[in-house]
């Protein structure tokens, strides 16, 4: 029998954060710190609107780019947020998730052997969506010592002339790292020198503590070359939700849109509706969550100082990347020992790229409680290991 699997799909690798998921959901008492998902529940006005349009029997197709009052108020939000004007008509996708936006722009831009820069460590999806997309991942070796943001000198050394797209991961996943207007400069210099298109993942663009978040596509002449992906799920905690968005050049776009017709049709209606309420008044509420995010990562900067682990300070999304080197294991041992002994899961960072090898990526989308009693294990535990040497 003729084999009937495409070789590219078997030699992608499952996501090694769901290894970590599926355990732990089998595991009486454990605590999970791995998956990157708000604890809190979606604004009730946000909710209250989903009940709404489908007591109205709001529940008909959309245009394949997306309801025409949500498109409208993203080009607001984005006017208001990071100072860049997209026109609702021809420049902005509505996506199921940020990731299908990733996805859809990434067939839409490459053609075979087209090269993708990846800093990494970063979210699993852009390697794996490069790949289907025939093009080829090129990964960039983000450095601790520069607080795992993305300098000139290492994208130029990665540049090759077949070089065609450089995705953006911040504020990032999994190490919490931003860039600001004054990291930005010289790879927009770069981008422009060498003539190259971003992706700029901006999903977690809500959850930054150091200031406003910036855009790469805020900068001058940026917006003709960024795909700008964003969404609902992070911060205004509609995961389940899947709606996100991309915004861009009308010429990339109207590819997207033909892909996305083609394999969705329409992100789903519903929570198109419930997004135009998030967008119009639920600011308070962002950022509510926000500050209560703020205040759990000051929380673990502290236990880690006390814990003597070493951990630079994030200051976006809502991970923490601490380094365990000092432990003499891989990531991934340390986190299989960390759940089989004291019930807590983590992420090894290498489940992001091979230079997180002696990183955890550890989220503090979870309460205060659960992270006290999640850090006295971990205290428990490396208490045991420093002793072991």
């Amino acid at each position: 029998m003729r084999n009937p699997l495409a070789k590219k799909v078997v030699g992608i690798q499952p996501s090694g954060i769901r290894k970590f998921f599926d355990i732990v959901s089998e595991m009486p008492d454990a605590i999970s710190l791995g998956v990157g998902e708000p604890d809190f529940d979606t604004p009730w006005r946000i909710r209250e609107e989903g009940i709404y349009t489908l007591e109205k029997g709001k529940t008909f197709y959309t245009s394949n780019s997306g309801l025409k009052e949500l498109k409208v108020e993203i080009c607001k939000y984005l006017k208001r947020k990071v100072n860049v004007e997209y026109n609702f008509n021809n420049e902005v996708i509505v996506t199921v998730g940020g990731s299908e936006g990733i996805d859809i722009a990434l067939r839409a831009m490459l053609d075979p052997g087209d090269e993708v820069l990846i800093p990494q460590p970063s979210y699993v999806s852009y390697l794996p969506c490069t790949i289907l997309a025939d093009g080829v991942p090129v990964t960039i070796p983000l450095q601790e010592k520069n607080e795992f943001k993305l300098t000139a000198e290492e994208l130029e050394a990665a540049i090759t002339p077949r070089t065609k797209v450089l995705v953006m991961p911040f504020p990032n996943n999994p190490t919490g790292s931003i860039m600001t207007k004054e990291d930005l400069q010289p790879i927009v210099n770069l981008v422009k020198k060498y003539d190259l298109f971003v992706i700029s993942d901006e999903i977690y663009s809500e959850l930054s503590y150091q200031g406003e978040h910036v855009s790469i596509a805020s900068f001058e002449g940026m917006k003709e070359r960024t795909i700008l992906i964003n969404g609902f799920s992070k911060g205004f905690a509609m995961t389940g939700w899947r709606l996100g968005y991309a915004c861009g050049p009308k010429e990339i776009i109207e590819q997207m849109v033909k892909i996305h017709q083609f394999a969705i049709m329409c992100a789903p209606t519903n929570s198109q509706y419930a997004a135009v309420e998030a967008l119009r008044n639920c600011e308070r509420e962002v950022q509510e969550m926000r500050e209560a995010y703020n205040q759990r990562r000051r929380f673990l900067m502290n236990e880690f100082k006390r814990l003597h682990i070493q951990c630079f300070e994030p200051f976006g999304a809502f991970y923490v990347f601490p380094c365990i080197k000092e432990f003499g294991m891989t990531s991934e041992e340390f986190a299989m020992r960390f759940l089989e002994e004291e019930k807590v899961a983590v992420v090894p960072g290498t489940a992001f790229g091979d230079c997180g090898e002696g990183f955890l990526r550890i989220s503090y989308a979870y309460s205060i409680e659960e992270l006290k009693v999640a850090f006295e294990r971990l205290e428990r535990f490396i208490t045991r290991l420093r002793a072991e040497k």
